[in-house]
This record gives structure tokens, C-alpha cells and sequence, in this order.
């Protein structure tokens, strides 16, 4: 069954990182039209619709993937499709007349009892970050962040970068899904350096709320560390804590840390 589309007008909420794939030069010498919009703001665009069908519950306990294949440009208009099935929803991005993103959302009954915090080990972030390679994103190691204290502030400036109209967040100062999933980004850019690299896609559990005043951080451990067709790319599996003692998502996220256009 359809449910309404979603349109949002992007927003490059990265133009300034450290990550140059976010820069109109950088991508276009890799080929592209200009600085992507970061996945986690697609990602975020994404969940919108299982939000205005399953409500907050959603939140605290569905289930959501995305997988990037094209370039979401800033100011182009993303539009998001969602169609409901008897697993859930499935849910694409066109922009500018190109599938940009694929995924799903559901709120399924009956799932396995969650990881349990304590299998997910809690480490600072590296104090000297490295370049990302096979030895520094080695598979097995274990990831963190620089905590980071959700403010009135930055929540406010956060739902507008993300352009979420629902107003849930707002009235009861709840972070964004799509703050909680760039914890995982965080992962990976407070640990090494990363002169470009890409979102590819995330499948996430979500197991609870943050609030304003809540400190987030993650526990991520790699998994994966591989080539494929040319590209070097990583794999996380990751707990996303508010507080240190309450796990707000379980996810698998997956980035390529080193297009193979800088190895030309």
C-alpha cells in the first residue's frame, strides 16, 4: 500500500569536514557532480515515513536499512517512496531523476533479545589518529568516539540541518535517528584520518531513545577489512550508548574508507 511520498530539499551538512568527498572539487575530480550530502541526512530523509506510520514506538524498537548507490546533490530535491508490504515498508531516494538509495523499515514482533551491552567493549577514541589502511582499521579492533552531549543547541541546529519536519523530536527533545547512526561515522573519523570516503549503508536496531542532555557515544568493533573492485572498504558492528549505560541502536555500517580514485 503507498504511502505518501516525502520530499526534502538536501542540505550538505559536511561541506566543512574533514572528509573532502563532501567538497564540490574533490568529488567532482572523482567523477561526480559536486560534494555528496552525507548518508546519515539520507538516511535520516529515509526514516521519516516509518515514523509517521508506526510512531514513536518506532523509534524505540523498529528496524531500518539503507544502501547508497548514487549521490544525494545539496539543494537538489530528494524525494522518498515508501511502500508498505508484509514485512514492513520498502523505501527508495530519487533525486534529479536517479535511484540514489534503497532500504526497508519494520516494526516486527517477535525479535531476539538484543546484544547485550556488556559485549560491546567501551574505548576512548585514538589519541593519534592515523591514515585509514588495513593495519589501522585491523578486524577485530575495537572503536570509539569523542563523547558528545546533546544540547539544546545542537538539537535545534541538528533538526533544522536535517530539515525534519515531524515534530515529535522537537517536542520531546529527542535526538534524530539520523544523529544516532552518524555516531558509527564518528567511529571511523575519530580514530583515523580519512581524506575521502563514503557511507555505503547501514542496517540498524533501534533499542531505545536519547534525549536532549543525554551524552552519546559508541562501541563499535570491525568485522570486515577487504577490497572490492578497487575500492578498500570496512565494516562495523556497532552499539550506540546514551549515557554509558543505555544502548540506543544496534547497527552493521559500511563505508568505503579508500575510493579507488585516490589510489590513482
Amino acid at each position: 500500500m503507498p504511502v505518501p511520498p516525502y520530499r526534502v530539499r538536501a542540505f550538505n551538512t559536511a561541506k566543512a569536514s574533514e572528509n573532502k568527498i563532501h567538497d564540490d572539487a574533490t568529488a567532482q575530480r572523482f567523477g561526480f557532480k559536486g560534494g555528496f550530502v552525507g548518508g546519515v541526512n539520507v538516511y535520516a530523509y529515509m526514516t521519516h515515513q516509518p515514523l509517521q506510520r508506526w510512531g514513536r514506538v518506532w523509534l524505540e524498537r523498529g528496524t531500518g536499512e539503507a544502501k547508497f548507490g548514487k549521490p544525494v546533490y545539496e539543494d537538489d530535491i530528494a524525494e522518498v517512496v515508501a511502500t508498505e508490504d508484509a514485512e514492513g515498508m520498502a523505501i527508495s531516494v530519487h533525486s534529479d531523476g536517479v535511484l540514489c538509495a534503497t532500504g526497508r523499515a519494520a516494526l516486527p514482533a517477535g525479535l531476539p533479545p538484543a546484544p547485550d551491552l556488556g559485549d560491546f567493549k567501551a574505548v576512548p577514541p585514538r589519541a593519534d589518529r592515523a591514515a585509514a589502511s588495513e593495519s589501522t582499521l585491523k578486524t577485530g579492533d575495537w572503536l570509539g568516539m569523542t563523547p558528545l552531549l546533546v544540547t539544546e543547541a545542537f538539537h535545534a541546529q541538528d533538526l533544522h540541518d536535517i530539515r525534519e519536519t515531524a515534530p515529535v523530536y522537537a517536542r520531546e527533545k529527542i535526538v534524530h535517528t539520523g544523529t544516532i547512526i552518524r555516531c558509527c561515522n564518528w567511529a571511523l573519523t575519530h580514530n583515523v584520518i580519512l581524506p575521502a570516503w563514503i557511507h555505503m549503508g547501514s542496517s540498524v536496531r533501534n533499542l531505545g531513545l536519547a534525549h536532549v542532555g543525554d551524552t552519546l557515544n559508541v562501541r563499535a568493533r570491525i568485522t570486515k577489512n577487504y577490497e572490492h573492485k578497487g575500492h578498500k572498504w570496512v565494516e562495523l558492528d556497532a552499539m550506540v550508548v546514551a549515557n554509558e549505560t543505555t544502548p540506543v541502536i544496534h547497527a552493521t555500517h559500511i563505508a568505503i574508507y579508500r575510493p579507488r580514485q585516490l589510489a590513482s
